[in-house]
């Protein structure tokens, strides 16, 4: 079973920078180890998508996911190390963050596969 998890993010405002981000995640561009390194985590499947300086990263995970676990195995991982460092300079964690924060999960807030169909509009 896969459960989904959504993450927010700011970019640093600066066009540039932006566009450089950007280069950094297109195909090829990303150290392979990072790559193994989600995939080993549980992570099925993981998206970026950006409106202006905000990003919505989308996680499907499965059962094997740990978030805590994640985080160590990322601590000891010289290659993820690196790319947080270097990810860092872009990046401005939104407000909810706090200053040292970078993601942040989101809180689901509406689901269309919770309501019933029914007809009609609202009273």
């Amino acid at each position: 079973m896969t459960q989904r998890i959504c993450l927010a993010l700011d970019l640093v405002d600066d066009e540039a920078m932006i566009a450089e981000y950007e280069r950094w995640h297109r195909v090829g561009n990303t150290p392979p180890a990072v790559i193994q390194s989600i995939r080993e985590a549980g992570i099925c499947n993981m998206e970026i998508f950006r409106a202006g300086e905000r990003l919505f990263m989308v996680m499907d995970v499965d059962d094997s996911y740990d978030a805590a676990a994640k985080a160590r195995a990322d601590a000891e991982n010289p290659a993820v190390v690196e790319w947080v460092k270097r990810m860092a300079r872009f990046q401005r964690p939104v407000p909810a963050a706090g200053p040292e924060g970078t993601w942040i999960e989101m809180t689901r807030l509406f689901r269309l596969t919770d309501h019933p169909q029914m007809g009609g509009t609202p009273a």
